[in-house]
């Protein structure tokens, strides 16, 4: 019955170890890229780690580890044991990241693969940015430049645009909010930096960062929190390259104790008890505790991989680092030699494109001036047909225009001649103006004289009439008193018809006197009559004067006019008419030779009546007078 049993459970245990999965899955994040792999179960850690490293291209392994997650803290794979069998998360995948767990003293000479600069300067820049290591705003904007340059290559203002920093984190949140500036600000100052670090390659412009970086205070130093004793928390130990150090809380920059580890004779732990041994016996040892014993694990681990490092530094490198170092160098070299050729085909290439497009330019200058030339063609031979055009046009102008001036010559010709004709008549009419101003002024004098004479011939005319009073009353007295005498005493008594005879002579008498005065008005009238005749024909004819007079200035203006138009004409060109002024020859309107006529014409009929009226006064006066009066007159 026992082999039976045993037998059976042999066989259980075989079937339970072919149901078992004999590999598991693991999840490797780099600081660039995520890998993936199916691991054996009974794998350790080392297996796995040199899966990535082969994975990776990475010989310098020495520097790296792989790291996970455990609780509150982190641990570090171990080389020496199986992946499971340590305190990883049962996740799957299970997810590991691969870092750098050890830092060199100096990265130019420690660092030899480019692969391994290149994932020390992806991890350092990324604690920069985190605030894990602390850095000042100039270093930051320096570094910034230098991961721009390691990023974008040499600065080129026609492609590197304004703005194109936008996406990239560059600097620490610490560093934008401690100054009041604007991104394109930042952008400014890191891109002005950039710009001198032209010609530097990628893997010179990561060295550059982590020169600069491994000289900050917090560059690879791991931080852990212990106490002098078992209450109290306020310490720091920091664990780096060059060994270990004591910290405030509140300071990590400046330490307040440190043991380099040429100075350590032993390190040790037990449980949360860390005990560091001076190498000199006479000075303390120096004791802390930690809040957990994996931390001292992870602390002690930490010290003798750095330990082994800093040894390792002192020593002659092994024939594997030398060979790396030679490979290194002439992998630099001729990398160097590469960038030597590559800048000067980049040169060669760019003194091409400049000379292509010198040439491009000047074949488009040429085209230019090939197109210019052409149209200025085109444009000289209008040009050509349209001054021909010109010239034919000019030379009928010029026929037309001697044509003109040899009218205008005519007309001048005959302008001149009417001219001294206007003249002549001009003379004659001054003239007779002048004759006409004499006769007025002696009509004057003469109507003067006979307004004089009329005066006198008033005062004889009612002198007269006085004198013909007194004789009629003379007579009818004399009449009156000498009639009947005579008739009584010289003669005999008359019959009645020599009365009546005698009545009938005295009133024939006095008839004869009506008659004459009769005929005295007949002729004033008749007279008058004449005059008014007389008159009016000489208004007449002044009327024909003063028109006369109008026209021939009329004509004589406009023969100036016509002359001096054709005269400029005749020299190619439109003048204005000239306004010639009059010789100063005294010329009389014709409302004053109208004036003056008038004046001569009222003289005249003043002059007339006077001697009518003095003539039919002297002959009432001689009708009036007796016979031997009128004898003696």
């Amino acid at each position: 019955v026992l082999p039976t049993i045993a037998s059976r459970v042999a066989c259980f245990s075989s079937r339970l170890k072919k149901k078992q999965p004999k590999t598991f899955k693991v999840k490797v994040i780099t600081m660039d890229a995520e890998m993936e792999f199916s691991c054996e179960v009974k794998w350790k850690g080392k297996d796995l780690f040199d899966l990535v490293c082969r994975t990776v291209g990475l010989r310098e392994t020495w520097f790296f580890g792989l790291r996970y997650t455990v609780k509150d803290t982190y641990a570090w794979l171990k080389q020496e044991k199986r992946v499971l069998d340590q305190e990883v998360p049962k996740d799957s995948p299970i997810t590991f990241h691969f870092l750098a767990k050890f830092f060199p003293e100096k990265v130019e000479e420690e660092l030899v693969q480019e692969i391994t600069q290149h994932l020390f300067f992806l991890q350092v820049k990324k604690q920069i940015l985190d605030e894990e290591i602390f850095c000042s705003p100039e270093a930051s904007v320096l570094l910034a430049s230098y991961a721009v340059q390691a990023k974008y290559g040499d600065y080129d203002p026609n492609f590197h645009k304004p703005g194109f920093l936008a996406q990239d984190e560059l600097l620490p949140k610490r560093v934008l909010m401690q100054y009041q500036m604007t991104a394109d600000m930042w952008e400014e100052k890191i891109t002005a930096w950039y710009a001198e670090h032209r010609g530097i390659a990628r893997d010179e412009a990561e060295m550059e960062y982590l020169k600069i970086a491994q000289d900050l205070e917090m560059y690879g130093v791991s931080y852990f929190a212990i106490t002098q004793n078992k209450r109290d928390t306020d310490l720091l130990l920091g664990v780096d390259a060059q060994g270990l150090h004591i910290y405030s809380p509140n300071s990590k920059l400046s330490p307040n104790k440190s043991f380099p580890w040429s100075g350590i004779r032993n390190i040790s732990y037990s449980e949360k008890e860390f005990t560091i041994k001076p190498l000199d016996k006479k000075k303390d040892v120096f004791k802390f505790y930690s809040s957990q014993l994996r931390v001292n694990k992870l602390i002690l681990q930490l010290c003798i991989g750095n330990h082994d490092l800093f040894m390792r530094r002192r020593k002659v490198d092994s024939i594997e680092v030398q060979q790396m170092k030679a490979q290194a160098k002439e992998e630099k070299a001729r990398k160097k030699m590469e960038r030597q050729i590559l800048a000067r085909e980049k040169q060669m290439r760019e003194e091409a494109e400049r000379a292509k497009e010198e040439m491009e330019r000047r074949l488009f200058q040429l085209q230019d001036e090939a197109r210019l030339a052409n149209e200025a063609l085109l444009r000289s031979e209008e040009t050509a047909d349209l001054l021909a055009e010109k010239a034919q046009i000019a030379e009928e102008e010029a026929k037309l225009l001697a044509h003109k001036a040899a009218e205008a010559e005519q007309e001048r010709q005959r302008l001149e001649v009417t001219a001294m004709k206007t003249k002549e008549e001009k003379r004659l009419m001054e003239q007779k103006m002048r004759e006409a101003e004499q006769l007025a002024v002696k009509l004057v004098e003469q109507s003067e004289r006979r307004l004089k004479e009329a005066d006198h011939l008033k005062q004889d005319l009612t002198e007269a009439k006085d004198a013909e009073r007194r004789a009629k009353q003379k007579l009818l007295e004399i009449t009156k008193t000498t009639y009947p005498l005579i008739a009584a005493y010289s003669t005999p008594p008359a019959p009645p018809e020599a009365a009546d005879l005698g009545y009938e002579s005295a009133s024939t008498r006095l008839d004869f006197k009506d008659s004459d005065m009769k005929r005295l008005s007949m002729e004033i009238e008749r007279e008058r009559l004449e005059y008014m005749e007389k008159s009016k024909h000489l208004q007449d004819q002044l009327k024909e004067l003063k028109s006369e007079i109008e026209s021939l200035k009329l004509e004589e203006q406009q023969q100036q006019a016509g002359l001096y138009g054709l005269q400029s004409e005749a020299r190619g060109y439109v003048q204005e008419p000239v306004y010639i002024p009059h010789s100063n020859v005294c010329v009389m309107t014709a409302d004053d030779l109208l004036f003056l006529i008038t004046a001569i014409i009222i003289i005249i009929k003043i002059n007339n009546l006077f001697n009518l009226v003095n003539t039919k006064a002297c002959r009432l006066k001689l009708h009036q007078l007796s016979e031997p009066d009128r004898a003696d007159i």
